[in-house]
């Protein structure tokens, strides 16, 4: 835990809403009692930086025996980000990876070729009631590192940066902003941070992205004399100082963005790729269901079931 004179907003705030590029209202989806919001990708906006896929999961309350199980199902050509509020999940994958995850810790899956992974409420918290409330992302990778091989990386709460200033109180999750660098292993330029302010407390965006946006995750924040609610996504225009300010009610932010990729990549189910072509390829070895020797495996005790490949 540390100060950092780098949060102190001494920058000036923008001179007015021009200086807000997009604004995302993301789209509420119900999955049978848990409530998923999608902010990207949008129709206005395909990413911002790396970032082509957020969701805000939950909040969810679960029964005694209740849970999320989402079975396995393969990526390709990005690397996946879960962080928690509250609740927890387990994670496993074809790599042999079995990990829990708790609020404030990262879960990096570096898809690359092909992986395959399960999250799961475990039978542990299935005892009794629960909750689960987090942010879910995807990084597209480089055109370079997309067909790299698969790997990930588990990072505690206590290793990622926390910055406080009065008023402020930043985890960072992924890349470098405000001086201080996530200790999580990327592959392009990126910053990726869960940001709560206290009534009034004002916080300035880094400046040296090229891409930046924030989400609104609770409470309400001021930009530019304007007022914006939870369940927002504002990207911003690259270069302009920006600060935020929470109002009486106080907020909490994630905020997101880096260097943008060569060009657009293509999105289709779990595949994100640089061309349709690879992400043909994909399905196909996936409707092939070939675990022992194809492209895809299941993951290690994990691997009775799976989400087949939509028509």
């Amino acid at each position: 835990m540390s100060w950092n004179p780098t949060l102190e907003p001494h920058c000036p705030d923008a001179a007015s809403l021009d200086a807000i590029e997009t604004i995302i209202i993301p789209r509420a989806r119900d999955l049978g009692g848990f409530e998923v919001r999608r902010a990207l990708p949008a129709p206005a906006r395909q990413m911002v930086g790396p970032f082509i896929f957020f969701d805000q999961m939950g909040p969810a309350e679960f029964i005694t025996g209740g849970g999320i199980d989402v079975r396995p199902h393969p990526h390709i050509g990005l690397a996946t980000v879960t962080y928690l509020y509250q609740g927890e999940f387990q994670h496993r994958d074809s790599l042999g990876t079995n990990q829990m995850i708790y609020p404030g810790e990262v879960n990096w899956m570096i898809a690359g070729n092909g992986v395959t992974h399960s999250e799961r409420t475990s039978q542990a918290t299935r005892q009794g009631k629960s909750s689960l409330y987090g942010i879910q992302t995807w990084v597209a990778l480089p055109e370079k590192n997309e067909e790299m091989d698969a790997g990930f990386e588990h990072q505690g709460k206590d290793a990622l940066p926390h910055l406080q200033s009065e008023g402020l109180d930043v985890r960072l999750i992924l890349g470098n902003a405000w001086g201080e660098k996530a200790p999580v292993r990327t592959f392009s330029e990126m910053f990726y941070a869960d940001a709560l302010l206290q009534p009034g407390a004002r916080l300035p965006l880094p400046q040296d992205h090229e891409d930046r946006g924030l989400y609104v995750v609770e409470g309400e924040v001021e930009i530019a004399g304007d007022l914006f609610a939870a369940g927002r996504m504002m990207v911003f225009r690259p270069g302009d100082k920006i600060t935020i300010k929470a109002t009486e009610g106080g907020a909490r932010l994630m905020l997101l963005g880096g260097e943008t990729l060569n060009g657009p990549r293509y999105i289709s189910w779990n595949f994100v790729a640089s061309s349709p072509e690879k992400i043909k390829a994909a399905k196909a070895a996936w409707a092939e269901g070939d675990w022992q020797h194809g492209r895809f495996n299941l993951p290690p005790g994990d691997d009775g079931e799976f989400i087949p490949l939509p028509d």
